[in-house]
């Protein structure tokens, strides 16, 4: 069979290119072309473009790049036409993919789509295209096949999340590399990959710090950002240091964690590393955004334990104080560890249900391409 992939950032990346190696063990013809990065094409993958050329985030860098943005929806589809593919497998990247899901249909293409735009959370009439557009839908969030049957009479299959075998692979492997000075137990930072938002957040995590001189503060650098952007900001904090590239090694050795919203909230629990999950942005920003998503939570372990499992402090509400009586908490209260403990075991095996989410994707690809 074959099939032309597009991831456009590196989760994209990642999750594509373990589900590519599944499609391998099931289809060994599989022939396999992709829009992704390094991990897609180490996967076995012929990578057509690099998640690196597409990745054009918020408003204004959209408009900026219009014309980019469009000349590779125009390249996309012509290559797609010249490859000829079984199915095209699309995975998240909603703005660029759900156009391109739309055009193949009209080619007469089979359209898988992999791991769901978030329109639980706002822009939620695209379903309506959605459902006409899409032939087989693998969704990766508990919550989202019941949101699809009850409110569209959409049938989607849930296949449960991709990092639950990301997490694992990891702590089975090499011991993970120790982190530099650490003679006391370490709370991971996880101040966000955006200049905008580290400067909003992490000088309100790193004033906790001195509230904790018997614990070393270690930020998790964004792979984006220059050494020079974070070193003013560090400086005057003895007890904190910083690395870089080194995220689950860090989170394999902390005993807390401070975590901006998004999907490192999930991935600190699933480590089992007690968190907070902090957001402030712009007060215009979070009151737009405030109106346009409707969810009752904006960490993913919430969600999808559809209650209060970690502690959200949210715009006005992130301060040093409160952060500092929440971590006593998380160190120093039995009661509320043995409670996070039992909510994060639970968390894993909703989202590991029936063995990992690349392998049943993969067979579920391959099931609907020979029904």
């Amino acid at each position: 069979m074959r099939y032309y992939f597009i991831a456009g950032e590196a989760s994209g990346d990642l999750h594509g290119s373990n589900l590519i190696k599944e499609l391998k063990k099931l289809d060994h013809s599989a022939t396999i072309r992709c829009w992704g990065g390094d991990l897609m094409q180490q996967a076995g993958g012929e990578l057509v473009k690099h998640y690196r050329d597409l990745a054009f985030m918020g408003f204004i860098e959209v408009v900026k790049n219009l014309g980019t943005i469009m000349a590779n929806l125009r390249f996309c589809k012509e290559d797609i036409l010249q490859f000829k593919p079984d199915t095209l497998v699309l995975i998240d990247y909603p703005g660029f993919n759900l156009r391109i899901a739309e055009w193949a249909k009209k080619q007469g293409i089979k359209v898988v789509y992999y791991i769901s735009p978030q329109v639980w959370a706002w822009k939620e009439n695209r379903v309506k295209k959605m459902k006409t557009t899409i032939d087989e839908m693998l969704v990766i969030l508990p919550f989202e096949k019941d949101y699809y049957k009850n409110k569209w009479n959409w049938n989607v299959d849930y296949v449960g999340h991709p990092l639950i075998e990301v997490v694992e692979s990891y702590q089975q492997g090499n011991t993970p590399p120790a982190i530099p000075n650490a003679t006391k137990p370490i709370i991971a930072v996880l101040p966000g990959s955006r200049k905008q938002e580290i400067l909003k957040k992490l000088p309100i995590m790193l004033e906790v710090a001195r509230s904790f001189p018997d614990h070393l503060f270690v930020v998790a650098k964004a792979p984006g950002q220059e050494d020079s952007f974070y070193e003013p900001l560090l400086a005057p904090y003895p007890n904190v240091s910083a690395v870089r590239g080194q995220t689950y090694a860090l989170l394999m050795q902390s005993v807390a964690a401070m975590v901006t919203s998004g999907t490192a909230t999930l991935e600190t629990a699933l480590f089992g590393v007690p968190e907070v999950v902090c957001y402030k942005g712009s007060n215009i920003s979070y009151q737009i955004a405030k109106r346009l998503i409707k969810v009752k939570y904006i960490s993913l372990v919430n969600l999808i334990m559809d209650k209060l499992v970690v502690k959200e402090l949210i715009q006005q509400d992130l301060t040093p104080e409160n952060l500092v009586k929440e971590l006593n908490e998380l160190l120093h209260n039995p009661q509320r560890k043995q409670q996070l403990e039992a909510d994060y075991a639970a968390l894993r095996k909703l989202l590991g249900e029936g063995g990992h989410a690349s392998s049943k994707a993969a067979k579920k690809i391959i099931h609907f391409l020979h029904q």
